[in-house]
């Protein structure tokens, strides 16, 4: 069984920084692309951030420059750095991860449960 666990969300006021991390474990032969998704109230889950397993990252307009994707492979890991937190950040945050179970399986992505973050003063 895959599992994706995130942790580090809570409340932050205005221009606070907040580190969000991912833990990928299970049954797992490889895994590739890991990235940060959102979903604020009443709005779609949105791209936050994503990293290749060769270390490239793509973020959304509007989190460049505040916010920082990165991986730890030999934890299995993803973190995503959010600074100069604006209260439009706020949102459930998940993680996801492509990945592959088996030397000859398919790739499939699998969804982290999410972590709230708040952003008021």
């Amino acid at each position: 069984q895959v599992q994706l666990v995130e942790s580090g969300g809570g409340l932050v006021q205005p221009g606070g920084s907040l580190r969000l991390s991912c833990v990928l474990s299970g049954s797992i032969f490889n895994f590739y692309t890991m990235g940060w998704y959102r979903q604020a109230p009443g709005k779609q889950r949105e791209l936050v951030a994503d990293i290749t397993n060769n270390g490239s990252t793509n973020y959304a307009d509007s989190v460049k420059g505040r916010f920082t994707i990165s991986r730890h492979d030999a934890k299995n890991t993803v973190y995503l750095q959010m600074n100069s937190l604006k209260h439009e950040d706020t949102a459930v945050y998940y993680c996801n991860a492509d990945l592959r179970r088996r030397i000859s399986g398919p790739r499939a992505t699998f969804w982290g449960q999410g972590t709230l973050v708040a952003v008021s003063s």
